[in-house]
């Protein structure tokens, strides 16, 4: 996604990510061109979009090619990445990227206190090694569908990464945030 994208511009500098119902995938970039999404021919075969479909938690990582990709599964929403605080944010039940952006701000404060208040609960926890930078998007797309639709290259250090995810309500919304803590001890909050 550009960075002059309006949705972006509306969206206190946040890119979010629209689904179309499915789960979103975290894909090293290079091995993107794995990547097949839903076949034409789905339900009958449900291909790498069924496997991320697979996922039954918030969270969990499936084979793309010779590497690992990071499926966050646990709701359906428009997903951002908060590079300040290395957190996935999704807003569950928003499918809508554009619609919902503008409130982004209050979002993205109400988040960086929770984790800087240690409260954050740890529903769940996968380790994930990172040799690159990686691109969020509707795990449904196939490699040569993501460059036209909504996502989010997200450059992270290579690394073992202790990955944790939690469901979150807050006042006026529900969210799931995931943390990517780059360590192999990782600290016992967010």
């Amino acid at each position: 996604m550009a960075a002059n994208d309006p949705k972006q511009a509306d969206s206190g500098g946040l890119t979010w990510v629209s689904t179309l119902g499915g789960p979103h995938i975290l894909v090293p970039q290079s091995v993107l061109s794995y990547w097949h999404g839903a076949p034409v021919d789905y339900p009958e075969d449900e291909g790498d979009y069924g496997r991320a479909c697979s996922v039954q938690s918030y969270i969990g990582l499936i084979d793309v090619g010779p590497s690992q990709a990071l499926v966050v599964a646990g709701e359906l929403g428009a997903t951002t990445y908060l590079p300040e605080r290395n957190v996935i944010i999704q807003r569950v039940g928003m499918r809508s990227a554009a619609r919902y952006a503008q409130e982004a701000s209050t979002l993205t404060k109400a988040v960086v206190g929770i984790i800087d208040a240690g409260t954050v609960p740890e529903d769940e926890e996968v380790t994930w090694t990172v040799e690159e930078s990686v691109i969020l998007f509707d795990s449904v797309h196939g490699h040569e569908y993501v460059a036209s639709e909504d996502h989010l290259w997200i450059d992270l250090r290579p690394g073992r990464y202790k990955v944790r995810a939690a469901y979150v309500e807050l006042p006026e919304e529900r969210i799931v945030l995931v943390w990517l803590n780059l360590s192999a001890v990782a600290s016992s909050s967010f």
